[in-house]
C-alpha cells in the first residue's frame, strides 16, 4: 500500500516523551498535565490552557536505578517510568496526577515525588493522588466525582488559574468527542476483508492522542481519515489471520508490528492506550452537571481489572466477543506486561472463559515493557496463526 502521509509525523512523535506538540503548546502558555492511567478522564486534562499527556518511556534500556526502588517483581511499565523520570524526562510536565488503578503505579509515582525527579524550576508543580471506585454502582460513581472535583479540578484551578465551568468542562469534551470520531472512522476501515490500513499504523495514529495534545493533531487525523477513504490496499491479503489484541498497557510501537509481521492481523484493540473503549465519545445532556456525566460513561465503559464487581468482570469478557464479532476475528491474543498482578490475574480467568465459553482460540502472553523483536514472542504468534489455519480447515472457527 501507498504509505499515508503523516504516518511519519505521528511516528516521530512517539519517539520521546517530550515531543515537538507538547513543545509547541506550552510556547502558546498551555500546561501540560501528565497522567499515567486510563482511569484519569481525559477531557477533565484539557480545560481550556491544559493539555493531558500519558506518560510513557519510549526507547527503554537499563531499569536498573528504577529497579534498586522499586525491585525486580513490580512491572517493567512502572519501572519504566521511575527510571526515566530520575534521569529527567519527565521534568517538562506542569503536574501530574494519577489514581491508584495498581499498588505498582502508586508506588512509582511516589518515588518520582520523593526523590524530587519532576518540577524542578517549576514553583506551581503538583502531586496529586486520587482513588478511583472498585464498583460501578452508585457509591463508586460518587466517589468517583469528589475525587475528580477535589485532585483534578481544584488543583489545576488553585495552582494554573484554569477555568472549570461546567462550560469549560463541556467544551473540553467536545474536542475529545471529535478526535474520538476521527480515531473510530480511521479504525473502521479494520473491519475490512482486506484492509486499507494495518494495525501498526492505527496503533501509532492512536497513541499519538495520547501522548501530545490534541488540538494540534485535528487537522492530520482529518487528512489521514480522507486519504485513507481513497487508499488502494494491496492486491493480495498478506496476513493469515485476524485477531483481537487485548490486555494491560501497549504503548511499545514495536508490539503491534512484530504480531502483524509474524501474520496476525490485530483488528481490534482491547488495551490500555487502545481505542476501544478508549475511544468511546462521551455523549452529554443538559440535565446533569458535565462533570459527573463524564464520570458515569469512564465508569461505566471501564474495562480495567480494577473494578471488581460480578458485572464489571462478567462484563469484560461479553465485551470482547462483542468486539471480536464486530471486527471480524479469528482469535484473540490475551497479553499482560510481565509482573502486572490485576492484568495477570484477568488474563488467566479471561483466557480460560473466552476459549471454553465464548469458543475463540487464544493465545495468552505475558511480555515485557519494549518487546524489541523477541524471538520468543514471535514464534508463539507464529505457532497460533498456524493453529488458527488448521481449525478453519477443520471448521472449528467461528
Amino acid at each position: 500500500m501507498k504509505d499515508l502521509k503523516h504516518l511519519y509525523f505521528f511516528e516521530k512523535l512517539l519517539e520521546e516523551a517530550n515531543n515537538d506538540l507538547i513543545r509547541q503548546a506550552q510556547s502558546e502558555g498551555k500546561k501540560c498535565v501528565a497522567t499515567t492511567c486510563e482511569n484519569v478522564p481525559e477531557p477533565l486534562l484539557n480545560l481550556p490552557g491544559t493539555f493531558s499527556v500519558r506518560l510513557r518511556a519510549p526507547r527503554t534500556g537499563s531499569m536498573e536505578m528504577a529497579t534498586y526502588y522499586m525491585t525486580s517483581f513490580l512491572c517493567e511499565y512502572s519501572r519504566a517510568l521511575l527510571e526515566r523520570a530520575i534521569e529527567g524526562g519527565f521534568n517538562f510536565t506542569d503536574c501530574i496526577i494519577t489514581p491508584d488503578g495498581c499498588t505498582m503505579m502508586n508506588r512509582c509515582v511516589e518515588n518520582m515525588e520523593l526523590l524530587k525527579t519532576m518540577g524542578q524550576g517549576k514553583e506551581n508543580f503538583f502531586y496529586e493522588y486520587m482513588e478511583i471506585p472498585q464498583k460501578g454502582d452508585q457509591n463508586g460513581l460518587d466517589l468517583y466525582v469528589l475525587q475528580c472535583q477535589n485532585h483534578i479540578l481544584n488543583p489545576l484551578k488553585e495552582k494554573f488559574g484554569i477555568d472549570i465551568s461546567d462550560a469549560a468542562v463541556r467544551k473540553a469534551v467536545e474536542e475529545h468527542n471529535e478526535v474520538c470520531r476521527l480515531i473510530r472512522e480511521i479504525g473502521d476501515f479494520r473491519k475490512e476483508e482486506n484492509p486499507r490500513i494495518t494495525g501498526y499504523e492505527y496503533h501509532i495514529i492512536t497513541m499519538a492522542t495520547y501522548v501530545a495534545p490534541k488540538y494540534l493533531l485535528i487537522d492530520k487525523l482529518k487528512e489521514t481519515l480522507e486519504e485513507l477513504k481513497t487508499r488502494e490496499p494491496d492486491a493480495e491479503n498478506k496476513f493469515r489471520a485476524r485477531v483481537v489484541f487485548v490486555g494491560s498497557e501497549v504503548d511499545d510501537v514495536d508490539v503491534i508490528k512484530l504480531v502483524e509481521e509474524s501474520g496476525a492481523y490485530v483488528c481490534a484493540d482491547r488495551f490500555c492506550y487502545g481505542s476501544l473503549p478508549g475511544r468511546d465519545e462521551i455523549i452529554l445532556n443538559d440535565d446533569e452537571d458535565a462533570l459527573t456525566q463524564v464520570c458515569r460513561q469512564y465508569q461505566q465503559r471501564g474495562q480495567c481489572p480494577r473494578y471488581w464487581d460480578t458485572p464489571k468482570v462478567v462484563g469484560r469478557r461479553s465485551y470482547v466477543d462483542q468486539i471480536a464479532k464486530e471486527y471480524h476475528a479469528d482469535g484473540i491474543i490475551y497479553e499482560q506486561m510481565k509482573f502486572c498482578d490485576p492484568w495477570a490475574y484477568e488474563r488467566m480467568v479471561g483466557t480460560v472463559v473466552l476459549r471454553d465459553e465464548y469458543g475463540y482460540p487464544v493465545l495468552a502472553v505475558d511480555r515485557p515493557y519494549s518487546i524489541g523483536t523477541s524471538g520468543q514472542m514471535r514464534t508463539r504468534v507464529q505457532a497460533f496463526v498456524e493453529s488458527i489455519e488448521i481449525k478453519k480447515i477443520q471448521g472449528g472457527v467461528k
